[in-house]
């Protein structure tokens, strides 16, 4: 159980909060990694690479829990992000690999410099890019700036409660589950309740270890099979 501080009445009150607020909004600039890099969504450089990433999706089975897509053609899609994905927030990335390949999306939500929360989401991984280091480390790229750049305080996730693969993903990632929320919206004609996940400040200096040790070029063998699974849960 968690121990709070009194008051002078002897009430339970909450722990002292320091830092300055608002906190910065996230800068639209990119962020680079090892294998891969995370840079602002771009129409007119993004949109084709994109659609032919997510046209190897043939059932169209990662746009089921997503309120949009699938799409049939390029046109359709780039009219879709040109007319969604060109606002602070959601603050929609493109994932590009290791040869400036567009692979996928996610972008920054529901941002709150005031409270120092953001959620990250729209989270939409082509298959060239699921199951892939470079997945791994755009979730790492995301989590490092909202922390140890922007000084954020949580870092949430939510999806479907249904989504089973997602939630998979939240707790291999480090979040911890808070709870479900019912009824909380509604997409595609369908009822959803949602999933809530977070990441604390106080708990990202044990999840960046852990994926720091994840992502070690030391942690690949010689066909870039991982040898040890990423461990970022407490």
């Amino acid at each position: 159980m968690t121990e709070h501080d009194k008051n002078e009445l002897g009430q339970p009150v909450g722990k002292p909060v320091t830092g300055i607020f608002p906190r910065p909004t996230p800068p639209y600039s990119p962020m680079k990694g090892r294998s891969c890099s995370v840079v602002p969504l771009d129409i007119n450089l993004h949109a084709p690479g994109l659609y032919r990433a997510f046209a190897h999706d043939t059932n169209g089975r990662n746009w089921t829990y997503l309120p949009y897509g699938p799409f049939t053609t390029e046109i359709e899609f780039t009219d879709w992000a040109s007319a969604n994905c060109m606002d602070t927030d959601p603050m929609f990335h493109t994932i590009l690999d290791e040869g400036e390949n567009p692979v996928g999306m996610a972008s920054y939500l529901r941002v709150q410099p005031s409270a120092g929360v953001i959620e990250v989401g729209h989270i939409h991984f082509s298959p060239l890019l699921q199951r892939k280091p470079q997945s791994t480390e755009t979730m790492y790229l995301m989590m490092r700036r909202v922390f140890d750049e922007l000084g954020y305080r949580r870092y949430e996730w939510k999806c479907d409660a249904l989504n089973a693969p997602s939630r998979r993903a939240a707790e291999r990632l480090g979040f911890t589950f808070e709870g479900i929320f019912r009824q909380a919206t509604h997409y595609k004609g369908r009822n959803r309740d949602t999933a809530w996940y977070s990441i604390l400040d106080i708990e990202w200096p044990r999840v960046r270890a852990a994926f720091e040790n994840w992502l070690a070029p030391d942690n690949f063998d010689n066909s870039g099979q991982q040898l040890k699974p990423l461990m970022a849960r407490a």
